[in-house]
């Protein structure tokens, strides 16, 4: 039964719980009904059992009822007892009251008798008091202007300004105006606001540029420092740093509190009521230099104290808690931002925000110019240092920076000698237009891309700054700027104009300005560039693009964007008579129109020049990036020009057309040289494929892969630029080409040979001929391929020998007679082998680096450079070509000069008289003339290329050895000894070259003296090894050897009929 649930039964009694658990829910109804249980009990055969059940239940209900009663009834004595004491006590009062409005009467009666005298001393007492409260706030404002000093003193600058603010206030108020004994403490303090700003200014003015005591630079010298508080200081690199667009954001919101749209600052919140307890009319302001035990710091207004946070920066320890020093207090920027942040609201606070950035925008350029010459002259005297062994500690920290060290070592001009003693450097530095110094991967590059780094890391420091400052400064003129204007005219330019007045004409876009003008000054020393607006006032320009915000509708124009030019003379900057008053008082250190000195920059590279522009851009393609990132969205559009345009623009108007007409001077210089295609005079006994070692490169195409390399260098420091790069580079291996095919052709024209290989057939049968392996493909590599089998290489030998053999008789005029040109032909075939497989190396090295794409248009800039690749690899396949060329000259050329000697077996009888003891005159001349050709050429081409020049003579002369028995009327047996003996001495002569293969030689020569000792056979032995070798030799052969007049041998009429039966079974 849930309506019993909540009944005070105790534990020891817990069991009526289960017994009234069991009494059924009708007896609880709220209408009972008792016939059906006497119904029930009635017609039941144990009248006495329910009758005592329903006793049992009753006692139950009547015990649970009991306790009940007793759990209660003391809560209602307690009850009652309680109303008749408030009874009681409300009797009590009522005569109380009754008594008091007796008192009252009378009183009232007493006082209504002397009203006047009493109004007298309460208007008496209320003078007094005030005379003492006014007397004791003079008292405290004469202390201020020493309390403010000593803040001052202890650079507390923002509890000074609160002080010198509140201060001014009281004394606006209408008691103390009159207080003559007041104006010499308001004329002091007059005074400390002229000296608050000036130290203000200061302060904002060495933190700005970094060398404040809580910049960044300084703070991660002494982070651990106990002085230095929770929140640590970000120091920030061109390698390493993080986007400030979003936290100068947050900033520009967090302090947008407190100020007023002039620039003026009021103590209050938004609705511009004081928020300090110490200006009330009856109120006090005193300052107390106390500690806590716990290290927080107290400040007493008004007889209270207050604690300042532990957490608090050491600069605002004695400040009056307010909106902004909580702000700072949740504020997770780092500290030499909250110092930057805490200057500005000071100098708006002292509502001269036009007046400090009319003098920031004065000291900005002649402060930017003697940082940048301090930086340099402090790394000249370290490397000065360095170099006098005086500074060993600080070495590492200016070397370990190499300009493209891994890309380019190859482009390292070779040290080593030749083994001959040539050295290869002073040949190759003829031609280049740059010394080693200046080469892409000299020691001027590198200190030019050091010192930049250096610079322009320190610039990029000092610009975040600026943001910071320059956005803070524009919040205060942002309310101001969004009031409605009457005319409706030219609102962007008003607003702007407006924003640039309340900040004394400083801005973000003006200061980026300026700094990107000394860094292209800067850049222009380097380079020894001339200005191009020399004539320009260029500080005018440069104060008109400081005012210039771009708008929307202009931003995506790359005409319409922030140009440059040279500048002589700092800006003349237009700024409020405040500023203009502040600066005329002595204020500034330099005039607006002082002519300024370079910059140093010689005492630190080796070289200046043009061609330090490689070095030049990486490092402000760092600066813009970074530039990028800071810049608000406002100023977006400002991060994309500048700097980079103009260094851009230099590049693509001025250093390349003077590196193509550099270049071009040295290709044409390498090309036209007398000694260019002039092979190596004393060149080394053999040959060697390293260049460093001796290879015989052509000393033309050794500079112009010099040459080449050397551009594609100047390509890889400046990506953007590598498809014009490799333009030039294609230009130039396409003159060299010209050249090269000049000198081939001036070698080969109207010779024999020349005109073989050109022949269809002739091409088709070289290319399968087995030799051919050791030729280089369009790809660079040895053209090795199977070849169905031995017998059809040894067919493809056979025709092509044919061809050439069909070619008798040989003149001497057809063939190439000067060893000389022969050797050139050897010569520039690995000359150009060396150029092409240069060349696709550079092609692959040059494109492959994924950082290369590194503008906007990726897939257009990826597209373009894989073009260029392939350009790069089509020239050195036509290299590779022309070299092949050469190699299939010289081969034919020997075949030829084998045929013209050999064909002088035709013209005369092999009819000795004697045994044969030296070759015959032919074959000494030809294997003088292979000795001494394959001596020649030995230096100047590989082995294996050798290999293919001469290994064709063999066949040809077996071939033609062969065939010469069917042009032999007769012959005896000394006869065929004396060409045995010509065999075995031009077997000797090619056997002698190392890289050919003597077994090979042997094999086919064997076969010439087999084929000739036939001759010595009666016919029927002759008969009985054509059986037993009928393919051997072919059946023309076979029937030459029976052709021929040998005296002595007697061969039968039918003598061919009986041969021809063997063979045709």
């Amino acid at each position: 039964m849930g309506l019993f649930d909540g009944l005070p039964v105790s534990r020891d009694k817990a069991y009526l719980r289960e017994e009234i658990a069991k009494i059924d829910e009708s007896w609880a109804a709220a209408r009972f009904d008792s016939l059906p249980h006497v119904v029930r009990i009635l017609t039941s055969k144990d009248r006495e059992g329910e009758v005592q059940f329903l006793k049992e239940q009753s006692d139950v209900v009547e015990e649970v009822v009991d306790e009940v009663v007793h759990n209660y009834h003391s809560g209602f004595n307690k009850a009652i007892q309680n109303y008749s004491q408030i009874l009681r006590l409300f009797s009590e009062s009522t005569q109380s009251v009754g008594v008091l409005k007796v008192d009252l009467a009378e009183a009232k009666k007493r006082l209504s008798a002397r009203s006047k005298q009493l109004h007298q001393l309460w208007y008496r007492s209320v003078t007094l008091r005030h005379i003492i409260s006014l007397l004791d706030q003079i008292e405290g404002i004469s202390k201020v202007p020493a309390r403010i000093e000593k803040l001052i003193a202890e650079k507390q600058y923002y509890a000074a300004v609160q002080f010198h603010v509140q201060s001014m206030l009281m004394l606006e108020r209408e008691g103390l105006q009159t207080v003559g004994a007041l104006q010499d403490v308001r004329s002091e303090l007059t005074k400390l606001r002229g000296v608050l700003f000036y130290k203000v200014l200061e302060d904002l003015h060495a933190h700005l540029y970094n060398k404040g005591e809580y910049s960044s630079a300084a703070l991660s010298l002494q982070e651990m420092d106990d002085e230095v508080p929770t929140t640590t200081a970000t120091v920030f690199s061109l390698s390493n740093s993080q986007s400030l667009s979003r936290r100068t954001r947050l900033l520009k919101g967090d302090n947008q509190f407190g100020n007023q749209g002039d620039g003026s600052y009021r103590t209050g919140s938004v609705d511009g009521s004081s928020s300090f307890d110490g200006v009330d009319e009856e109120g006090t302001l005193e300052l107390h230099d106390e500690a806590t035990s716990d290290g927080h710091t107290s400040v007493r207004i008004n007889g209270d104290v207050k604690i300042v946070p532990h957490d608090m920066p050491t600069w605002l320890q004695y400040s009056t808690p307010d909106e902004f020093l909580e702000a700072i207090k949740k504020s997770d920027a780092p500290l030499h931002i909250k110092y930057l942040q805490t200057m500005v609201e000071c100098l708006c606070m002292l509502r001269k925000v036009a007046a400090a950035g009319a003098i920031i925008c004065q000291r900005l350029r002649p402060t930017i110019h003697e940082i940048i010459t301090s930086k340099i002259k402090a790394h000249a005297e370290l490397l000065n240092s360095s170099r006098s062994g005086i500074g060993q500690a600080s070495r590492t920290a200016t070397t370990g920076l190499h300009f493209m060290k891994g890309q380019l070592q190859s482009y390292q001009l070779p040290k080593q000698k030749r083994q001959n003693g040539i050295s290869l450097s002073g040949t190759l530095l003829a031609v280049s237009p740059v010394s080693p110094v200046m080469a892409p991967a000299g020691k001027a590059q590198a200190a030019a891309k050091e010192l930049l780094d250096s610079v322009l890391d320190a610039v990029v420091r000092i610009f975040e700054n600026h943001v910071v400052v320059g956005e803070l400064l524009e919040s205060k003129s942002s309310v101001d700027m969004n009031t409605p204007k009457s005319m409706p005219t030219d609102v962007n330019r008003n607003t702007e104009l407006e924003a640039s007045q309340v900040t004394g004409g400083y801005s973000i876009g003006f200061s980026l300005t300026v700094l990107q003008s000394e860094c292209q000054q800067l850049i222009c020393e380097i380079l020894r560039a001339t200005p191009e607006a020399a004539s320009a006032d260029a500080a005018v320009q440069t104060a008109r693009l400081a005012n210039k915000v771009p708008s929307k509708d202009k931003r995506d124009g790359a005409e319409e964007g922030l140009t440059f030019a040279f500048r002589f003379t700092d800006a003349t900057i237009s700024m409020p008579n405040q500023g203009a008053d502040l600066i005329r008082q002595g204020w500034s250190r330099k005039g607006p129109n002082v002519s300024q000195e370079g910059y140093g920059s010689a005492a630190i590279l080796p070289e200046q020049g043009i061609y330090l522009a490689a070095s030049v851009y990486r490092p402000v393609i760092q600066f813009t990036d970074k530039v990028a990132s800071m810049l608000p969205k406002k100023y977006s559009q400002l991060g994309n020009d500048g700097l980079m345009v103009f260094v851009e623009n230099f590049v693509k108007d001025h250093f390349l057309p003077t590196m193509f007409v550099d270049y071009r001077k040295g290709v044409q210089q390498a090309i036209s040289s007398p000694a260019a295609f002039r092979p190596r005079a004393h060149a080394a006994a053999s040959y060697t494929p390293s260049i460093e070692k001796g290879r015989p490169v052509l000393q033309g195409l050794l500079a112009i892969d010099f040459l080449a390399k050397e551009v594609l260098g100047w390509a890889q420091a400046m990506p953007k630029f590598a498809v014009d790069l490799v333009k030039y580079v294609q230009t130039f291996l396409e003159r060299t080409y010209e050249r090269c095919r000049t000198a081939y052709m001036e070698a080969v024209l109207e010779k024999q040979s020349y005109m073989l290989i050109g022949r269809h057939d002739i091409e088709q049968l070289m290319h399968l001929d087995p030799a051919s392996t050791c030729l280089p493909n369009s790809f660079g590599q040895s053209n090795f391929e199977t070849h169905a089998s031995d017998s059809e290489s040894l067919e493809v030998e056979l025709q092509l020998s044919d061809l050439l053999l069909n070619l008798r008789p040989i003149k001497q005029d057809n063939l190439i007679r000067d060893d000389n040109k022969l050797i050139l032909l050897a010569s520039l075939s690995d000359s150009l082998e060396y150029v092409a497989e240069s060349i696709e190396r550079l092609g692959q090295t040059t494109f492959r680096s994924p950082n290369q794409v590194e503008e906007s248009g990726k897939n257009h800039h990826q597209r373009t450079t894989s073009d260029a690749s392939r350009d790069l690899a089509s020239f050195a396949d036509e290299y590779r070509k022309l070299a092949i060329d050469c190699l299939k000259v010289l081969r034919v050329e020997m075949q030829l000069e084998t045929i013209f000697h050999m064909q002088e077996m035709t013209n005369r009888e092999y009819m000795e008289d004697q045994d044969a003891e030296e070759p015959d005159d032919f074959i000494v001349s030809l294997t003088a003339q292979i000795t001494r050709r394959d001596e020649e050429m030995a230096p100047f081409i590989a082995g294996t290329k050798q290999s293919y020049i001469f290994g064709g003579i063999c066949s040809i002369a077996a071939n033609a050895s062969i065939k010469a028995l069917a042009d032999m009327k007769s012959i005896n047996l000394f006869g065929v000894q004396q060409i045995c003996r010509n065999t075995i001495a031009l077997e000797q002569a090619l056997a002698a070259i190392p890289s050919i293969n003597s077994e090979s030689v042997q094999q086919r020569l064997d076969h010439v003296r087999t084929y000739y000792e036939l001759l010595n056979m009666p016919f029927e032995a002759l008969l009985a090894f054509i059986t037993e070798h009928e393919h051997l030799f072919t059946t023309t052969e076979y029937a030459n050897l029976l052709k021929v007049q040998i005296p002595g041998r007697e061969i039968p009429a039918d003598a061919l009929d009986r041969a021809s039966q063997i063979l045709y079974r």
